[in-house]
């Protein structure tokens, strides 16, 4: 049986020690982000319509998740997990000593990184965009921005993976399971 417990104006849904952390539209948008970023990502220089399809989906999806970060749930709002460079560096050294606390939405790190691929995506989604243009038809720079960005975001995607295995593994939870059912333990959290 579910019971609602109320946190700074907001209510959790509690079950068994868990709490509903993700909501549906965090969790379609990740799965889908992936699922459409590497669908562009494979078809880049076989399938042209593939590739452009996927690309708009990924541009759409940006921008639904920044219109979600000002009007979702309490752990999708950029509110809850855009924190300071100075917050984002102590938790950063706090993680390479092995003694960062646990963060019930995203932790510094998560958030910037949030933050990064969103701006990342855009660009790359944005100068993908261009090269169909007529003024950008075949130009070279603008297909090499393109790529480079992509790679970039290729790096970014790397690092989250990283990230979200060490702290998965040293706070004892899948996270991965996680963005699939929206639930994460309760704990000592901010």
């Amino acid at each position: 049986m579910a019971v609602i417990e109320k946190k700074a104006g907001v209510s959790c849904t509690e079950e068994r020690g868990d709490l509903k952390v993700w909501d549906i539209a965090v969790r379609l948008f990740h799965w889908f982000l992936v699922f459409a970023f590497t669908i562009a990502w494979i078809t880049g220089d076989e399938w042209d319509r593939v590739h452009e399809a996927a690309g708009y989906i990924v541009a759409g999806l940006v921008g639904l998740r920044i219109l979600w970060g000002f009007l979702g749930s309490r752990h999708a709002r950029f509110a809850d997990f855009v924190y300071s460079p100075k917050s984002i560096f102590n938790y950063l050294r706090e993680t390479l000593h092995h003694n960062a606390k646990r963060y019930l939405g995203h932790n510094p790190a998560g958030g910037a990184m949030v933050i990064a691929l969103l701006i990342s995506l855009f660009a790359a989604t944005a100068s993908g965009i261009l090269m169909t243009t007529d003024a950008f038809w075949g130009v070279e720079w603008v297909e090499e921005i393109h790529e480079a960005i992509v790679n970039f975001v290729l790096f970014l995607v790397f690092l989250h993976v990283a990230g979200v295995i060490h702290s998965s593994f040293v706070h004892r939870e899948n996270l991965v399971r996680s963005m699939i059912n929206g639930r994460k333990r309760r704990g000592s959290d901010q």
